[in-house]
């Protein structure tokens, strides 16, 4: 069976605050060990009141501490926010805390506006045009593969397994010239999904790392008892979705019946574009969909995105989603 992991962008939900929403994502990792997913992953997101990864190496900490064998990760850093030498030490610590467990993925889009890259002290616009080299350097500190004229300890020798994340051709690409395994942000943005597998699998160089191309993609996920109970479940992200869209992010809100119907037709086009990476429903419902969107990406593993405003709701999906996908093989 296609190896299934959890992206999880620690929600915090309305009435709630960051320490529950950690708590949460917790529990939620321990769901998704119990399960049998592969990895849980963490998104690096600044001043986003809904969300609680910001200092993601730290709540991949909190999450390692609660499990015990699902491996753990970013999806993503955002390299143009940091520098190499940092994010080394800190996954190197992570690795050092969590053998063997321990994934770092890759983003080149900053994230963050003018006040952030202000706060973060960073010109975020010449970090972003110098992410190749970051990336080949904060190899070379994990991996010794160039000699540097400083050592990262932790971090150099560690067995921190890299990937490269997308939503464009250009992340394909340079997955594709440094050997890596490659995510594409499918979830939100797959315009470009298929062009991005195309073009790293033809393009793909083998490297010490990797002999052959090895690629993610992502998928929303909301698995229910039924179609109804699922979209309504749904509803809390479709508003967060769209809400960030219009520029007025805030907390995840409680559910809305017929959310979609009541929206204006360019906010009902904006998410059925979403929809190709989407399966919403019972797990026949669900089944059906990532069976067809696998046949379309032969994507070697997915990682399912998703977030409920009642937690039990989201672990309950990643179980039900999990047995549906057992019930095909």
């Amino acid at each position: 069976m296609t190896p299934f992991s959890v992206l999880d962008l620690i929600p915090v939900r309305e009435g709630s605050d960051v320490s529950g929403a950690l708590l949460e994502a917790g529990k939620l990792a321990q769901t998704a060990e119990e399960q049998g997913y592969k990895r849980f992953w963490v998104a690096e997101h600044h001043a986003t009141e809904g969300i609680a990864g910001g200092a993601t190496a730290v709540a991949l900490s909190h999450i390692g501490h609660v499990t015990s064998t699902i491996r753990i990760g970013s999806g993503g850093i955002m390299l143009p926010n940091h520098n190499p030498f940092v994010i080394a030490e800190q996954f190197g610590t992570l690795e050092a805390l969590f053998p063997g467990r321990v994934d770092l993925g890759l983003g080149r889009a900053p994230g963050a506006g003018g006040r952030i890259a202000q706060a973060l002290r960073k010109d975020l616009m010449r970090s972003a045009e110098s992410f190749p080299q970051d990336v080949v350097e904060l190899r070379a500190l994990l991996t010794g593969d160039i000699d540097l004229p400083i050592k990262a300890t932790p971090g150099l020798g560690s067995n921190v397994e890299m990937w490269m994340l997308g939503s464009s051709l250009f992340g394909a690409q340079l997955a594709a010239r440094l050997g890596l395994p490659y995510a594409f942000a499918s979830h939100f943005a797959p315009a470009h999904l298929d062009e991005a597998l195309k073009t790293y699998r033809q393009e793909f160089r083998p490297s010490a790392q990797l002999d052959k191309p090895h690629a993610m993609a992502a998928m929303t996920v909301i698995t229910a008892e039924s179609d109804a109970e699922a979209q309504l479940l749904a509803s809390s992200g479709d508003q967060s979705f769209v809400r960030l869209r219009s520029g007025d992010p805030g907390k995840l809100p409680l559910p809305v019946p017929g959310y979609r119907d009541s929206l204006p037709g360019p906010a009902q086009a904006m998410l059925a574009g979403m929809d190709v990476a989407r399966a919403v429903g019972s797990p026949a419902t669900v089944r059906k969909h990532i069976g067809a969107f696998l046949d379309r990406t032969q994507a070697d593993e997915l990682i399912l995105s998703g977030a409920t405003f009642d937690p039990a709701a989201r672990r309950h999906s990643l179980s039900l989603t999990m047995e549906a996908m057992r019930a095909e093989v």
